[in-house]
């Protein structure tokens, strides 16, 4: 697994008194491994800054480390010990812990870049330099470095991207210039920072031009009341500031090469709109950024660079991947629950999914699971896991506020989807990176951002497009290239650029009573989102209708999407979901299975007469056995993000000391023990 959201002092979650001064401690050497020779407390700690982290030893499972510590009785320094939580690892380069397969120096007794103030020569190398240069060091995707706590964290937890260095430890330094040396470091230039870039926290020279083209740009006023005939506006919403619009359709060419039209005229570089960052004096270069409208959106499709496995895309998404022909298609149907797993549907599950219901392959069906964290029983997650269903993420807070996800940064996505997979994965014990889906709170896609985040973080899909009733449904397809249908509802943010993630659209369903006879209706992509369906007969009409709107056309992925609270509303509503399924188990050629599956299947095409042997649909065929476990710890945990609450999280874990939340995913917080 490639994400890391924790800071260090989150991750450290004990501290004990240790060895005070006086006493020697046999140190493992650090070249050969052996016996070292008898150190004092002094001698190791002997220009040491209070704030690194080193190891006595080689041997053990590389959690441990100590640190000098001259906070003990009359200023004796002291060793106090740090140890990581169980699973993580601590690199003592970065100084921090993190998973163990990403640590790399468990065989490293102190970092090599430490910068130490008056540290003796024969303490060793201890700058952010080695014998070959300065090293940098990066902050995975989406943190930022704390300059102070020496440790990567949130970006929101981050308040010092202005600053350099700390007192002891690294040196910031410019991206493409010199890293000077201690000595030089006054020739860093320390004006003009930015806030931290989602990878890097770099120190920027001040941009005078920039600075006065800024301040010259015209007010959102003063814009408005301009007009000429490089200035359209867009009067689509007389309720808001009209916006200028870039020109970028004209008779001739306006603008050299590679360069496009702002609304006034200007001519900038076509890569610099709809960045997010205006660049246009007007502001015009981010005015126009839908799928359709963006100048550097991703290209249509075009199938002879497009192929399977890794990228599938159609002209008007209704081509069948591998050329099969309908008849050899599997009629695939994913069940789908949104939102926490509970007291309140484990039943619900347990019965629909209980062991007795196989596809003609001889494989129990499978449901994805789309998971918020609040109110989750993390153990019924894990055992829903153990029997083979899908779990994706469906964000850590579900903030009602839609605009906060239409509208969210790259950071709050990331906190939100790889944070909640964080917790998922710890919580439930998920340990074998199959949580790779993704689904927006209230269907309000992020935009770029939400997939530039997934890309960084390898989540493989996003299950939150929706397309509008059409006469053949939509198969799934990946975003290399543009989405062969229209960004579905007034408020939606689709992206518009290329990404190598997979869009498990969800075809809205048609809801007529009686299609041969009733007058169109929209469509509904959520079963729950349908509001005329107000009894079992109706929901069992809906059901068999969209069955054959998709089997007697190109059997795309018929997608039946719920709230367990709607199907538990009214008993009848389950009854005959079950009778359904039922129903199609008798046929040979419907399968319910995950989303994950169903990708599996478009990346590997393959018709029906030998789908019985097709392994991928294997694994985890028929489970048996009993839950992880039968009681598990009802942790009643507080978090200073939510005061005032007491929230119980339910794992087989151990508890965790805090109740995990957005800037504090596990929960670890940072505890002392004297």
């Amino acid at each position: 697994m490639n994400f890391v959201t924790l800071s260090g002092a989150s991750k450290m979650v004990m501290i004990i008194s240790g060895i005070s001064s006086g006493g020697r401690i046999k140190r493992q050497d650090d070249g050969d491994g052996g016996d070292g020779e008898d150190q004092s407390i002094d001698e190791l700690c002997d220009g040491r800054p209070p704030d690194e982290y080193f190891r006595l030893t080689t041997e053990g499972d590389c959690r441990d480390v100590v640190r000098c510590d001259q906070a003990g009785e009359n200023g004796v320094t002291r060793l106090a010990g740090v140890k990581c939580p169980t699973g993580l690892a601590f690199d003592i380069d970065r100084q921090t812990c993190d998973w163990k397969t990403n640590v790399k120096n468990c065989n490293k007794l102190e970092s090599e870049y430490i910068v130490v103030e008056g540290r003796s020569k024969d303490a060793g190398p201890r700058r952010g330099c080695t014998k070959s240069g300065l090293k940098q060091i990066s902050c995975p995707s989406g943190l930022a470095f704390d300059i102070d706590k020496q440790t990567c964290d949130w970006k929101g937890k981050v308040t010092n991207c202005g600053k350099l260095e700390s007192k002891f430890l690294y040196i910031r330094v410019n991206r493409g210039q010199a890293m000077y040396t201690k000595h030089e470091r006054s020739k860093v230039f320390k004006k003009g920072w930015r806030s931290c870039h989602r990878r890097w926290a770099y120190p920027v020279k001040e941009d005078t031009h920039s600075r006065e083209r800024f301040a010259s740009r015209p007010r959102a006023s003063e814009a408005a009341r301009t007009r000429s005939k490089f200035s359209p506006y867009d009067s689509s919403n007389l309720t808001e500031p009209r916006k200028i619009l870039p020109i970028l359709k004209t008779d001739e060419p306006v603008c050299p090469e590679g360069k496009l039209s702002c609304g006034n005229g200007e001519c900038i570089a076509k890569e610099l709109f709809c960045n997010d960052k205006p660049d246009c004096k007007d502001e015009s270069d981010e005015n126009a950024c839908s799928v359709d409208t963006d100048p550097n959106r991703a290209p249509d499709c075009d199938t002879t660079q497009c192929v399977l496995p890794d990228c599938f895309c159609s002209a008007d998404g209704t081509r069948i991947p591998g050329g099969i022909e309908p008849n050899q298609v599997p009629q695939m149907i994913t069940i789908t629950f949104n939102g926490a797993v509970n007291v309140d549907n484990i039943d619900l599950y347990e019965e629909l999914f209980n062991g007795q219901r196989q596809n003609p392959n001889g494989c129990q069906i499978r449901g994805t699971f789309f998971v918020n964290h609040k109110y989750s029983n993390y153990s019924a997650i894990q055992d829903l896991h153990r029997r083979g269903h899908e779990i994706g993420v469906f964000s850590l807070t579900h903030r009602d506020e839609p605009k906060y996800w239409t509208d969210g940064s790259y950071e709050d996505w990331l906190a939100e989807m790889a944070g909640a997979r964080l917790v998922v994965e710890r919580f439930a014990n998920i340990t074998d990176g199959s949580v790779v889906g993704v689904r927006a709170p209230y269907l309000r896609v992020g935009g770029n951002k939400q997939f530039e985040m997934m890309a960084d973080q390898f989540f493989v899909y996003d299950a939150s497009i929706t397309a509008s009733l059409g006469r053949v449904p939509i198969w799934p397809y990946t975003l290399y290239f543009r989405m062969p249908h229209k960004c579905n509802g007034n408020a939606q943010n689709c992206p518009s650029r290329s990404h190598p993630v997979w869009e498990m659209v969800m075809n809205e369903l048609d809801r007529r009573d009686d299609p041969t006879f009733d007058e169109s209706l929209p469509g509904c992509h959520m079963v729950d989102s349908c509001s005329n369906i107000q009894t079992g007969e109706q929901f069992g009409r809906l059901l068999r209708h969209n069955f054959n709107r998709h089997f007697n056309s190109n059997r795309a992925p018929l997608g039946l999407h719920f709230h367990a609270s709607w199907l538990k509303s009214k008993k009848e509503f389950k009854e005959e979901l079950i009778k359904f399924i039922e129903e199609m188990l008798d046929r040979n050629d419907v399968y319910f299975v995950t989303m994950l599956q169903v990708i599996q299947w478009m990346q590997n095409p393959t018709e029906l007469t030998a789908l019985r042997d097709f392994a991928e649909w294997k694994e985890k065929c028929d489970v048996k056995g009993q839950p992880y476990c039968s009681l598990p710890n009802p942790c009643p945990l507080t978090t200073r993000e939510l005061p005032g609450e007491t929230l119980r999280l339910f794992t087989c874990m151990e508890c965790p000391n805090n109740y995990p939340w957005i800037l504090d995913p596990t929960g670890d917080g940072f505890s002392t023990k004297k």
